[in-house]
C-alpha cells in the first residue's frame, strides 16, 4: 500500500522555495506586529489560527504546520487562542497574502470542553495555567466565520484533528444530531485531513501561484465543495459497497456517493451504512474520492494522504523548533507542554482499529517511522537545550508504544486491503510483528550520554507485545517507572467484539510476560489496566462479570473512563444508529448493537468499575438485586459489595453489623489509574 502509492508522490522538500524564504528562520513564528517588524516582514503571507496555546515543539500540530510552511519559504504568523467575540483579534497580524489556516488545536474542541456526561471540564491542559474556557465550542467554525469577518476576500484552509473527524455528515454527541459537514458550517474553502503535510504544502504552492480558481482535486487528504460531479467520473453508489471485496467498477475515475446528509440525518441505518463504507474507502493504496450531498451542494472528499517516508518524517522533526512555549506566556506552566517537554515522538499511525478510537481515523493505519539517527539526535538536543532536563526522557512512542516500523510483509496484498485492524480479530498474517528495531532503538537511547533513563508512557498494545518476549523483558527491566499503563478496556466478548479489541486472555500472557521480567530484574512493577464502561454493545451483566474480575485481581480504578462518542468513530455509529457497522449493513440483515443512551444506566456501568467505593454501593445492590444476583451481596470475597453502608456515604446505614462474618473493605494492592 506505502510502496504503491508513494512512487507517486512528489517529496514533501522538493518545491521551489517561495520567494519570502530569503527573510531566513524565526525563532518563534510571530504572535505579533512587533515580532513581524523585527523579522523585517511587512505582511504574512498565511496565518495559522489555533485554539491552543502556542508551543513551538513538534508534538503540536500547529507548529508542526508552520515549521513545515516556513521551510517552503512562507511567512507564517501564529494567532493563538483568539478573543472571538468580535474579529478584532483576528486583524492583529494583518491580513494575509495567501490564506488562513484554522484549526481547533491538538484535540477536538467539544471533546476538551466537556466530559463524556457532557458537564464542562474546568481546566484545558493546552492552555497557559490550565485555564478553562479560552476557546469557542466548535472552534474551527467559529474562528473561520472571524476571519471571513477579518478580511471577507481570504481563502479559508481548514485542518486539525476537529475538521478531520468532521469532514462529512456526522453524530454529534453534545447536540444529539447529525451535523453536515464542518466544510459547510465552516463555509472554508478547503479542509485537511489527516496528517496533511503533503495536501498543505502543495496547497500553499498552487494558491500563491494561481489562487483558489483551480481544480485542487487530484491532491490527496483534501475536501471542498462542488455543484455537481464533473464529467468523466463513474459513480459508485455505497449501497453496493458492503462485501469484502468492495465494488468494482470500470474506469480509472471512480467516486463513491454516499447517502446524503438529509438521509443519514433522516435514517439511522443509513448512518451505519455511511460509517462503515467511509472506514472501508480509508487504504491509501485502494481508495475512491467520496462525495456527500448536502443540499444543493456536494463535498468532495479525495482519498486519504499517502504517508510519509522515514526521510520526510526526518525532515519533519528536524525543523528549527524552539522546543518551548512562545515568550509571551512569560513561564506561565501549560499542562501539556509539562507532559510531553522531554519526551520524544518515534512514528505516527495505528493498526489497532479500535473501533472507539479517533487514532486511525486521523493519522491512518500504515505506521510512519522515523530513523534512528533522527530520534537519537532529538534525545541529545533535549539533553543540550531542555530547560529542566534531569537525564530522563520521558516517553519514546507516538500513538501507541510498540508499532515502531512494523508493517505489512506483503505489499502487494497491503494494497487491496480493506481490513479495518490488523490485529483483529487476529493478528494478520502478513503483518511482520518483529520488536528487533524497537528494542535496537531503546538500548542505543540509554547510552546517549547524559541520559539516565528512558521512559515508555506511550500505551503499550499488548496483543503485539506477547509475540516478543524480548521486548517485554526490555521494556520492564529498563523502561517502566513503578506501574505501566495497558488498555484492555473490557474482559467480555460481547464489547470486546464492539471495540475490535482482543480476548482477555491477551492480556493474562502479557502478564505473566511482565510479572516474569519484573521479578528477575528484582523490581517492584504493576500493571494498571484500563477500561471503558457504557460502551455500545456493553449490557448490565459484561459490567457485573467485569467488576468481579477486577475485584478477583485486586484493582480498584480510582478514575474511570466512560465511553464518549468522538466525531466519525464507529462506536459512535453504533451508539447513535444501533447497528454494527463493522459487519454488513442492509436492510433486513444489519445487526443491531444496544446503545448505553441513559444516564442513570451509564452511571450504573461506571459504578460497576468503581465496585469499591461506598457511594456507589446502594445503585449497587439495587441493579444486583434486578439481575437476580442477590447473592454478590454480602462480606465474602466472592462477593461484590457489603450488605452495610458506612455512615456519611451513599445511604442511610450508620456502618456494618457487629458480629462475626464483616470486615471493613481492604485496601488493594495496585490501585488503577485511569
Amino acid at each position: 500500500m506505502a510502496s504503491i502509492a508513494q512512487e507517486a508522490a512528489k517529496p514533501l522538500f522538493s518545491y521551489r522555495k517561495y520567494w519570502a524564504h530569503r527573510f531566513g528562520v524565526a525563532p518563534f513564528l510571530p504572535m505579533s506586529r512587533a515580532e513581524m517588524d523585527a523579522l523585517g516582514w511587512d505582511s504574512c503571507d498565511i496565518i495559522v489560527v489555533t485554539g491552543d496555546a502556542y508551543i513551538d515543539h513538534p508534538s503540536f500540530g500547529m507548529a508542526i504546520v508552520g515549521r513545515v510552511l516556513e521551510a517552503q519559504g512562507f511567512r507564517v504568523g501564529m494567532i493563538s487562542q483568539p478573543d472571538w467575540s468580535s474579529a478584532d483579534a483576528f486583524k492583529i497580524l494583518g491580513k494575509p497574502n495567501l490564506f488562513w489556516g484554522v484549526t481547533a488545536g491538538n484535540m477536538d474542541s467539544m471533546v476538551n470542553r466537556y466530559t463524556s456526561d457532557k458537564k464542562i471540564r474546568r481546566d484545558d491542559h493546552y492552555t497557559a495555567g490550565g485555564e478553562g474556557g479560552k476557546r469557542p465550542d466548535r472552534s474551527v467554525v467559529v474562528y473561520a466565520q472571524r476571519c471571513r469577518e477579518a478580511f471577507p476576500k481570504v481563502p479559508i484552509v481548514i485542518g486539525g484533528i476537529e475538521a478531520s473527524l468532521r469532514r462529512i455528515a456526522h453524530y454529534d454527541y453534545w447536540s444529539d444530531k447529525v451535523r453536515r459537514s464542518i466544510l459547510m458550517d465552516s463555509k472554508a474553502d478547503l479542509l485537511l485531513f489527516g496528517n496533511a503535510e503533503r495536501a498543505l504544502v502543495e496547497v500553499a504552492h498552487r494558491i500563491a501561484k494561481k489562487g483558489l480558481d483551480q481544480d485542487f482535486s487530484d491532491i490527496r487528504g483534501l475536501g471542498f465543495l462542488r455543484s455537481a460531479t464533473p464529467e468523466g467520473w463513474t459513480e459508485a453508489p455505497a449501497d453496493d459497497l458492503d462485501g469484502d471485496e468492495g465494488i468494482h467498477v470500470k474506469g480509472e475515475k471512480v467516486v463513491v456517493r454516499l447517502p446524503s446528509f438529509e438521509f443519514v440525518s433522516a435514517d439511522q441505518e443509513a448512518y451505519a451504512r455511511t460509517s462503515r463504507v467511509l472506514h472501508r474507502e480509508s487504504n491509501p493504496g485502494n481508495a475512491r474520492p467520496l462525495i456527500q450531498k448536502h443540499g444543493d451542494k456536494e463535498v468532495w472528499l479525495t482519498p486519504p494522504p499517502i504517508p510519509l517516508t522515514t526521510p520526510e518524517m526526518d525532515a519533519v522533526y528536524g525543523l528549527p523548533f524552539a522546543r518551548a512555549p512562545h515568550p509571551a506566556y512569560e513561564g506561565r506552566k501549560i499542562p501539556a507542554w509539562e507532559m510531553i517537554r522531554h519526551s520524544v515522538t518515534i512514528m505516527r499511525g495505528c493498526f489497532g482499529g479500535c473501533s472507539f478510537c479517533s487514532i486511525t481515523e486521523h493519522e491512518g493505519r500504515i505506521i510512519q517511522s522515523r530513523s534512528e539517527e533522527s530520534i537519537l539526535r532529538e534525545i541529545e538536543e533535549i539533553r543540550d537545550k531542555g530547560e529542566g532536563f534531569t537525564g530522563i526522557i520521558s516517553d519514546v512512542g507516538g500513538p501507541t508504544a510498540n508499532m515502531y516500523r512494523v508493517a505489512c510483509s506483503d505489499k502487494q496484498a497491503e494494497s487491496v486491503c480493506r481490513r479495518l485492524s490488523c490485529v483483529y480479530p487476529d493478528i494478520c498474517k502478513n503483518l511482520n510483528t518483529s520488536h528487533d528495531a524497537l528494542i535496537q532503538l531503546y538500548r542505543k537511547a540509554r547510552e546517549v550520554k547524559g541520559v539516565k533513563k528512558v521512559m515508555v508512557a506511550s500505551g503499550v498494545r499488548y496483543d503485539l507485545a506477547v509475540k516478543s518476549p524480548e521486548y517485554v523483558k526490555e521494556l520492564v527491566t529498563h523502561h517502566v517507572g513503578g506501574y505501566l499503563k495497558i488498555a484492555p478496556e473490557h474482559t467480555e466478548k460481547g464489547p470486546l467484539s464492539k471495540m475490535m479489541k482482543p480476548g482477555i486472555g491477551a492480556y493474562d500472557r502479557f502478564k505473566e510476560l511482565f510479572d516474569r521480567a519484573a521479578r528477575e530484574a528484582r523490581k517492584e512493577y504493576f500493571l494498571i489496566p484500563y477500561f471503558i464502561a457504557a460502551h455500545p454493545g456493553t449490557s448490565d451483566k459484561d459490567m457485573m462479570q467485569l467488576a468481579l474480575w477486577l475485584k478477583r485481581n485486586k484493582y480498584r480504578a480510582d478514575q474511570v473512563q466512560t465511553f464518549l462518542p468522538a466525531p466519525m468513530a464507529i462506536s459512535t455509529a453504533m451508539y447513535h444508529s444501533g447497528f454494527n457497522p463493522l459487519k454488513p449493513v442492509r436492510r433486513g440483515i444489519s445487526e443491531r448493537v444496544e446503545a448505553i443512551k441513559g444516564l442513570r444506566q451509564r452511571r450504573l456501568h461506571k459504578a460497576f468499575l468503581r465496585y469499591h467505593d461506598p457511594e456507589n454501593w446502594p445503585m449497587l445492590r439495587e441493579a444486583l438485586r434486578n439481575m437476580g444476583r442477590a447473592d454478590l451481596i454480602g462480606p465474602g470475597k466472592h462477593q461484590l459489595v457489603p450488605n452495610w453502608q458506612p455512615a456519611g456515604t451513599g445511604g442511610k446505614d450508620g456502618g456494618p453489623p457487629r458480629g462475626r462474618g464483616y470486615a471493613k473493605p481492604r485496601k488493594f494492592l495496585t490501585k488503577g489509574v485511569f
